[in-house]
C-alpha cells in the first residue's frame, strides 16, 4: 500500500534526506565548524556520494591506506568523511579528526605570520633578509665551471641581497640541496625537507646554509627550497618567540586550531595517522609507524617553517577559512583583506610556469592555463605525504584532503578529488 500510494522519486528523496540528516549529525559531532546540508550552499548531496564512492576505490583497490577529506562552502562544513585506516596492520579505523604530517601546507601558515609581523610594523617584505639575520649578508651562487667537468662548479657573489619576498616567492634561489654544491649540503648535514629530526633549533640550521652556495640568483627563478624554513627563523629573530610559540599564541591559537603542532602530545597518539608507501607492485607497504617517528620521540627541538607542521582537515581548513573571509574567523582578526589580497595575488609571473605564484601557494591567475577545475583567484598547495587543500573565493569553497602516503608514485588522487569536488557544484557562486 505504502509503495503505490507514493512515487519512486518522492520515496528516494525522502531516503536521500534521511540519509543526509544521518550525516549532518555525524559531521555536527565531529566538526566543530559550522555544518551544513549540502543544498543549502548550491552543492548536491547526490553528486557528492560520487566523491564518496571514488575516494572509496582507492581504499578497496589498497591504493590508500586511510584519509579524510573535507569540502566547506559559505563558511559552513557541507562534506567530512574519513575512509580506511589509521593503520592497517592494527585495523584502527581512521577518525574525522585523524592527525597527519602536513609537510609544506606548513608554509602557508609561516607566510601568513610574515604577513602578520609586516602589519605590525615590524619588517617590510622587500627588505633584505639580512637585516634580521645578518649570516645572509654575503651569499654565493654556484654556477657551472667547464673546465672542472660536467659536475664541477665554481661559486660567485650574489647580483643582489635575498628578500623577505624572495623567500616568499621561492625565488631566492635556494633549493633543498639539490644544485650543483649538493655535496657541500651533504656535508653540511642540510639535505632534504625533512629537519624534524635535528637536535639542534631551526636558527643553527638556517645559519650553516646561509654559508652555502645557492643554486641561482634572487629573483631570476623558481626554485622550490629551504625558503619558507628561513622565513620561520626569521619569524623567530623579529617577534622574539620560537615559531612554535608564536603559532599557538598568534595563529592556531585565535583560529582555535587545537590539533595543530610541531610535534605531537602524547594524548593524542591514537589518532596519529601512520604513513605508508607504494611498493613495486603498486600496493601499499609502511613507511612509517605512527608510534615510532621523530614527530612523536623528539628530540623536538628544531621548528621547520617549511615542512614541520601535524595537523587535521578541519584545523587546516580554518586557516584557509581566515584567508577566505578576508583575514579573520570568528571574531578573530589575524590579517587585513588587503594582506589576503596581496598573498593570492601572483608574483612570480613566467617564473613558475603553468599558473600563478603568491605569498606561499599557487595561485590560478587564467583558468584554463593549467587545464584544472576551478576559479581564478583559487589558491592552494600540498605536501610531501601526499596532502593537498585549495580555497577558491569565487566559489566561497574550501577543500582539503589529508592522507599519508610517501612516495605517491603516480596517483591521481588529487586530481580525482578536485574533479569530484568541483562536480558536485549546482549552484555557482562565481557568475553572480
Amino acid at each position: 500500500m505504502h509503495n503505490k500510494a507514493f512515487p519512486s522519486c518522492f520515496r528516494r528523496s525522502v531516503l536521500m534526506a534521511a540519509v543526509w540528516l544521518l550525516i549532518i549529525a555525524a559531521l555536527a559531532q565531529a566538526a566543530s565548524l559550522p555544518v551544513v546540508k549540502p543544498a543549502a550552499v548550491g552543492l548536491s548531496a547526490e553528486r557528492l556520494e560520487r566523491l564518496t564512492r571514488v575516494m572509496q576505490e582507492y581504499i578497496d583497490r589498497g591504493k590508500i591506506a586511510g584519509m579524510v577529506t573535507l569540502v566547506a562552502r559559505k563558511g559552513r562544513v557541507a562534506y567530512l568523511k574519513p575512509f580506511g585506516k589509521l593503520d592497517t596492520a592494527k585495523g584502527t579505523a581512521m577518525p574525522a579528526n585523524g592527525i597527519f604530517r602536513i609537510a609544506s601546507q606548513t608554509k602557508a601558515v609561516t607566510s601568513v605570520a610574515v604577513m602578520m609581523l609586516q602589519e605590525e610594523g615590524k619588517l617590510l617584505l622587500d627588505d633584505p633578509v639580512s637585516k634580521y639575520i645578518p649570516e645572509f649578508a654575503n651569499t654565493r651562487v654556484a654556477v657551472q665551471a667547464p673546465d672542472k667537468g660536467a659536475q664541477g662548479y665554481t661559486t660567485v657573489p650574489a647580483k643582489r641581497q635575498i628578500t623577505i619576498r624572495d623567500l616568499l616567492t621561492h625565488t631566492a634561489g635556494i633549493s633543498y640541496g639539490t644544485g650543483l654544491a649538493k655535496d657541500e649540503y651533504i656535508k653540511a648535514g642540510i639535505s632534504g625537507w625533512f629537519l624534524a629530526d635535528k637536535n639542534v633549533p631551526i636558527g643553527e640550521v638556517i645559519k650553516k646554509l646561509a654559508a652555502l652556495p645557492f643554486d641561482a640568483q634572487p629573483g631570476e627563478k623558481f626554485i622550490y627550497g629551504y625558503n619558507t624554513d628561513v622565513l620561520g627563523y626569521l619569524v623567530e629573530c623579529v617577534s622574539g618567540m620560537n615559531l612554535a610559540e608564536f603559532f599557538t599564541t598568534k595563529i592556531t591559537g585565535p583560529l582555535g586550531m587545537t590539533d595543530t603542532h610541531f610535534f605531537l602530545p602524547e594524548d593524542k597518539i591514537d589518532r596519529f595517522a601512520s604513513v605508508y608507501g607504494l611498493d613495486e607492485k603498486g600496493g601499499l607497504k609502511l613507511v612509517e609507524d605512527a608510534r615510532d617517528n621523530f614527530y612523536v620521540k623528539g628530540p623536538r627541538m628544531c621548528y621547520a617553517g617549511g615542512a614541520g607542521l601535524l595537523s587535521t582537515a578541519e584545523d587546516y581548513a580554518r586557516l584557509l577559512l581566515m584567508l577566505l573571509n578576508g583575514g579573520q574567523l570568528d571574531g578573530a582578526r589575524l590579517l587585513s583583506p588587503k594582506s589576503v589580497e596581496l598573498m593570492t595575488a601572483d608574483h612570480a609571473g613566467v617564473l613558475y610556469g603553468s599558473q600563478g605564484f603568491g605569498l606561499g601557494f599557487w595561485i590560478t591567475d587564467r583558468l584554463g592555463r593549467n587545464g584544472q577545475l576551478g576559479s581564478v583567484g583559487a589558491f592552494g598547495w600540498g605536501g610531501a605525504y601526499h596532502t593537498t587543500y585549495w580555497a577558491d573565493p569565487g566559489e566561497e569553497l574550501v577543500c582539503v584532503l589529508m592522507t599519508q602516503l610517501m612516495p605517491a608514485g603516480t596517483s591521481d588522487l588529487h586530481g580525482k578529488f578536485r574533479t569530484m569536488v568541483y562536480q558536485s557544484i549546482v549552484e555557482s557562486y562565481e557568475k553572480r
